[in-house]
Formats: C-alpha cells, structure tokens, sequence
C-alpha cells in the first residue's frame, strides 16, 4: 500500500472502484466521474485481457478500454495515481492484489474467483484512504449485494441510463374533441397547419392520433413543413397494417426524410415484419439491406462452444428473422414469380441476414440497415453503429426494452431505451411504441395476463 506520505488529502473527493461489468458496458466509464478518483483492479485487466480477442462488441470494447489506458498512463506507472486529462478530473492507477486486514471477501464467499479479488480491491482502498468515500460501481446486482454485506459503498453505473422508463417517449399523442371542421379538413385534403391546432412547438417528428366525436384518423406531424400530414393504411410488400400504431410505423418507415427510426414493443406487435417488408418495398432506393441482430449466447458463453460450422452455429439466433422473411413470402404463395425475386434477394445478397458482429466494419453506404433486438445493445454499441452511417442510409431499430437477455442490461440502462430518449426531438428520427399484438390471440393472452 502507498505511504501515508503519498496520500492526497482532499475530504470531498471519491473513488470509484470500477468493475469489468462498467468497462464491457463503456470503455471510456473511467473519463465519466468528474473530479474524483477512479481505481481498476489489475483482476479488471486480467479478464478484459482474456476478452480481447473475438468479433463481438464486448471484445471491441476491451480492446478500446485497453488503448484507452495505454494512452493515458503514457510513461507512467499505473500502480500510482495518474492524473486524468481534463479540466477538474481526478486521478486514475490500478489497484494491485492486496488483502483488507477487516474484511476478506474471499474468506468469506470463498476463494477463486475474480469477483471477490476485486471486493478485496476496494477494502483495501478503504482501508488505505478511510477520510474518502470508496463506492465499488458495477453493473453486477449480485456483485453489488456483496460489496453492501461487507460494509462497502456501492452503486450501479448511471452514465446512459434512463430515469423514468415508465414515461419513456412512445411517439405518439391522442388529441380528443378535435374541431369538426379541422378534422374534415384534415381528412379531405391530407393536411392542416400544426398550429391550427394549437400544439406545443416541436423540433422533432410526432404522430397523432386525433378524435372528433366518434371518428378517429391519424395525422404525422412533419418537421419539415410544421404541417399536420395524414398517415393513410399503405400495404408493404403484400403487408397490410392491422392497426394504427403500425400504419405509423410504416409512414416511418417509407420517409425518405426520416434517417433514423425506432419501433419499441412487446413480442408479436409486428416490429421486425413490418422493418423488413418495408425495406423490402424501397429495395430500389438502396444498395443493399441488411437485417442483423445482437448474438447473446445462453449463459453469456461465446457461440464457439456450439457444434458445428460458423453457418450452424448462428443459424438459431437468426431464425426469427428467416422466418419473418418467409412469412412476407408466404403472402405470394399465388405469385412463385415474386417468391422466386424473394429468393434472388437473399442469393445475391440484396438482402443480407447475419450477426451484427459479422457486419462489424462494413460500410454503411446507401443501405436499408435493421437491426433487431436493439435492447440487448449498450447506448455506446448504439451510437457506434449510428456513427458509422454513410450517404443516403436508413438504421432502424426494433425491440422491446422489457425483454433483455444481455447480462448487467435492464430496461433503463439499454440502448434502445437511451437512443428513443436521446434522439425524440431530432429532424431525421421517428419513434413509435407498438402496444397492440398482432400474433394471435394466444400470444396477447400471455402478453396480457402472464
């Protein structure tokens, strides 16, 4: 441990003792804690080293984090602390393998296992600096839990969460005893002013849902023109909206002006049909479309462990998504010439299916990209995939925010959650929160009543 002489003496600071968890989830989390102290436990940089290698988006991370590093120690010994760069930052060092003389997390849950070698970590930096607060930040719950038994401050990383899912932003408002004369007006030319009917002036693209009396028609607010525009039914490759909220979804969808678009909903609302029978519908507008989704493995174990060649081994994570191209398909069981176009699409990859981490890298130039299950995305993976947007793309995103199968997400901290909060009121985005099931009857018994 450092000399009491080599102690900087500063009551109101900090340090945060960061957890693998927090690299994996943002490899720049250690430049995210203002004027205080951030310490990694060399346990940190053992398990990212062993995460370095491989395609999907935690080893870019490790990667990152472990240039990130590189460069801000310079010359200097990590064992000490580094200044951080910035103004009114603190100080960075890694925190050796040392053993609290109170608490011993591995004489108490047992030895073995990094998780508790990081806890020994943090006691002892608590021990070392006991007029500063040492909070442990991890993604881990369970980690959390310990840290907390063992009398050690501890807390989740909140860079990028979301604070009140419950209000999350859907899209869409219903606008009740609509003028008569507006709503007519509205339903036979196909447009009104937006300040005709008195709305809150926004920056963003909105839908509408207006009511006059018993009728009901759908308006979409264009940016654009300030103007109220109605959102007719429109059919998509054979694919026609069974309800309201996916005739908006598609009106997004179609929007040339519309870059960037996000479908949330639960299983069964038709998110992922109706992005590709959409894309499918402007294939002539791209170069290619791709349809991708986030491979999260069972038990977070890396696919490799499965039998069989790289085709056999991703083929069940992207199942979900042939078969909601066979389902377009199907529509055209009385036309075998638009079955077989449907076909050549996908031999010519026109329409390319795979794993987001094999699309790693490619140019995303004039290209319809969907990318599905969005909600087992961090905000960072989120924004790297948006950065890497050329001319004339469209990235849309679908998911459903209460159904995370990625370790340490939860529905406040995901991507798709802190995309639909970040980007509402920006020109060339669009939200729609599909709340109605289409599947089957069965299917919205058990999203209802389960």
């Amino acid at each position: 441990m450092s000399q009491p002489s080599q102690k900087r003496n500063s009551a109101k600071k900090k340090i945060f003792v960061l957890d693998t968890s927090v690299i994996l989830y943002d490899h720049n989390a250690f430049n995210n804690f203002q004027e205080h102290d951030v310490a990694i436990p060399i346990q940190v940089l053992e398990e990212l080293d062993n995460m370095k290698n491989g395609n999907e988006t935690r080893n870019a991370e490790a990667r990152s984090f472990i240039r990130l590093i590189d460069q801000a120690s310079g010359e200097k010994i990590m064992n000490q602390w580094i200044p951080l760069k910035g103004i009114k930052q603190g100080h960075f060092k890694v925190v050796m393998d040392h053993k609290p003389t109170i608490f011993d997390a591995e004489l108490v849950f047992g030895p073995g296992k990094f998780d508790h070698r990081i806890l020994n970590a943090a006691l002892s930096l608590q021990e070392e600096f006991p007029e500063k607060k040492v909070v442990l930040v991890s993604k881990d719950i369970c980690l959390r839990l310990k840290a907390k038994s063992l009398d050690l401050h501890a807390e989740d990383y909140e860079t990028g969460k979301v604070k009140n899912v419950d209000a999350l932003y859907t899209g869409k408002t219903i606008l009740s005893n609509v003028d008569a004369q507006l709503f007519e007006t509205l339903k036979n030319e196909g447009h009104i002013a937006a300040s005709a009917l008195l709305l809150d002036a926004s920056p963003g693209n909105h839908f509408y849902i207006l009511k006059s009396k018993r009728k009901t028609q759908t308006a979409y607010h264009d940016v654009r023109s300030d103007q109220l525009l109605r959102v007719k039914p429109q059919k998509v490759f054979n694919i026609s909206p069974r309800n309201e909220e996916q005739s908006m979804a598609i009106n997004a969808l179609l929007n040339p002006a519309v870059k960037l678009v996000t479908i949330q909903g639960k299983a069964g609302t038709g998110k992922t049909l109706l992005a590709i029978a959409s894309a499918l519908e402007m294939r002539k507008e791209y170069r290619q479309i791709y349809v991708t989704r986030p491979i999260v493995a069972l038990s977070n174990k890396d696919i490799g462990f499965l039998p069989g060649d790289a085709k056999s081994k991703i083929d069940p994570y992207m199942a979900p998504i042939w078969d909601n191209l066979r389902f377009i398909k199907e529509q055209y069981q009385h036309d075998p010439k638009t079955q077989a176009r449907i076909e050549e699409f996908v031999q010519t990859e026109k329409i390319l299916i795979a794993p987001l981490a094999y699309i790693r890298g490619r140019t995303l130039t004039k290209i319809f990209f969907i990318v599905d299950e969005a909600q087992n995305l961090t905000p960072h993976e989120i924004k790297t995939i948006i950065s890497r947007a050329g001319e004339e793309t469209k990235i849309v995103f679908t998911g459903d925010i209460y159904q995370i199968d990625t370790p340490y997400l939860d529905a406040e901290s995901n991507g798709l959650s802190y995309l639909i909060e970040s980007a509402k009121n920006h020109p060339l985005y669009a939200h729609i929160t599909l709340d109605k099931g289409e599947r089957s009857e069965l299917a919205n018994l058990a999203n209802d009543l389960l």
